[in-house]
């Protein structure tokens, strides 16, 4: 018996555009759309993309000035567990900084990173709140894998996410 190679070829093409097309189908109708829409839904947040790995949930998030990181954070995890499962959340919040607050959080970071490094996060709190002048407002939160700062001054905000790590701590964006 003869076996024609062209319809093997055919038959093995066609099948694995099925399956990887199917694949691709999947993840972005049942799995990555409806987490983006929810998180776009979020009072606060103009865009986010969001790619999907095996290990993480990497999102970019375009966020207005106003927004309570922590809460957003929160609200992710609740309402997003069944897609996030066990898989590690990653944000990377896109910076409207200007000079004032760049300037401000650069004095401000040293005695951030003593009270992350020395785990006295209920210090971060009051000591930005009294460096807060100038217009600038500050807003913390924590939970169990980082510590939010999110700062604001007029239509300019930076969000600043620390890891609770030892020995990682993040004060210096992208570190």
């Amino acid at each position: 018996m003869k076996l024609k190679v062209m319809p093997i070829i055919i038959t093995a093409v066609v099948s694995a555009v099925l399956l990887f097309g199917g694949w691709f189908i999947y993840r972005q109708v049942a799995v990555q759309n409806p987490i983006e829409k929810m998180v776009t839904q979020y009072d606060g947040v103009n865009s986010a993309q969001i790619t999907i790995n095996r290990n993480d949930v990497q999102m970019k998030l375009d966020l207005k000035p106003n927004v309570d990181l922590g809460r957003l954070v929160q609200y992710i995890h609740r309402e997003g567990q069944n897609v996030i499962g066990s898989r590690a959340l990653k944000l990377d919040v896109v910076d409207h900084s200007n000079e004032a607050l760049e300037n401000w959080w650069g004095d401000a970071m040293f005695t951030v990173a003593q009270a992350m490094e020395n785990k006295q996060y209920a210090e971060i709190t009051p000591t930005l709140s009294k460096m807060a002048t100038g217009g600038i407002k500050v807003n913390t939160a924590m939970d169990d894998n980082n510590v939010y700062v999110s700062l604001r001054d007029g239509d300019a905000s930076k969000f600043i996410i620390l890891p609770r790590v030892p020995g990682q701590i993040g004060v210096w964006p992208n570190a």
